[in-house]
């Protein structure tokens, strides 16, 4: 189904859906699709949900991950996503771009632009990715009203509130954030750059009846972990961020070199997509038999045999 024939965002609200996988059983699996050819897919594959993260966007752009994009740029990431998938859309909302006004017109900036659920941290700008070192913390009470300003300003949208003092505060202040984040109208809690398997644990039993959010990046800080291990370890979602970002780098990289190399791309055919796959994916062929499906509009006739005048 194309986005020109799609009905599914304007009955069901994004924020709804998003709403009804989270209490679905088993753990709500969230692979990172940075942009609308790879959220198609993802939904190919299987997945009934996505994450759109800012580390993949700015990358994309060819920008660190530092907030120094604006929510206009998120928005059409969102749009494009949401417009090619129709599923429901986790975003990655950084540190709310600014502070209580900001994280309220982010919030509707983002659900007006299809997006499902978003994620705040408790960082303060220059932010850092949550698995580098010397990262800045706002105080608890500071992103707890940013916390509450994000409940306030949603319609349906689900509210997740990002910490990242485990590195800083130790498991206790981590614990403790999170409470007061929850009470201050959060959904969901995300603990980023936990390290062991334990400290997922542990975070999970001290917080029973929070619903919680893992990160499973590639290259951080965290040990590999499977989506139902997760699950075992309390968790109800799970993110691969910029996986999908990382593969298609790579693969342009070894493209454009082999390119510089020979010449040409004949060797790198085994690799590609094929123009038949592209199509496939991008459901090519309905668009043309949504276009042949359109009649040309014809006024009717008059009892003299004439169109009427306009």
């Amino acid at each position: 189904m194309t986005y020109l024939t799609g009905k599914t965002q304007p009955t069901i609200p994004a924020g709804q859906r998003f709403r009804q996988l989270l209490a679905q059983p088993g753990i709500l699996q969230l692979p990172g699709a940075h942009n609308g050819q790879a959220a198609l897919q993802a939904k190919d594959a299987g997945f009934n949900a996505l994450y759109l993260s800012g580390a993949a966007m700015t990358a994309s752009m060819g920008l660190p991950d530092l907030g120094i994009i604006t929510v206009d740029e998120v928005c059409f990431f969102i749009r494009q996503i949401v417009r090619a998938s129709e599923l429901p859309l986790l975003v990655d909302g950084d540190t709310g771009y600014g502070e209580i006004l900001n994280v309220m017109n982010m919030v509707r900036a983002f659900e007006e632009a299809g997006a499902g659920a978003v994620h705040v941290e408790d960082q303060i700008l220059p932010k850092k990715c949550g698995h580098l070192n010397d990262k800045k913390l706002s105080t608890p009470h500071d992103m707890a009203l940013k916390v509450a300003a994000a409940a306030k300003a949603r319609r349906d949208m689900v509210v997740i509130a990002r910490t990242d003092a485990a590195a800083q505060e130790g498991m206790d202040g981590a614990v403790a954030r999170a409470r007061l984040y929850y009470e201050a109208g959060a959904d969901a809690i995300f603990p980023e750059a936990l390290t062991t398997a334990e400290m997922f644990r542990e975070f999970a039993r001290r917080l029973p009846d929070v619903p919680l959010l893992a990160n499973m990046t590639e290259f951080g800080r965290t040990p590999f972990f499977t989506a139902s291990e997760f699950q075992e370890m309390g968790y109800r979602m799970v993110i691969w961020p910029v996986s999908s970002l990382r593969v298609a780098n790579k693969a342009q990289a070894d493209l454009y070199a082999t390119l510089a190399q020979n010449g040409s791309t004949e060797a790198m055919l085994s690799r590609m997509q094929t123009r038949e796959e592209l199509y496939k994916t991008l459901r090519y062929h309905e668009y043309e038999a949504l276009d042949a499906s359109i009649i040309t509009t014809v006024l009717p006739e008059t009892r003299a045999g004439t169109p009427k005048a306009a």
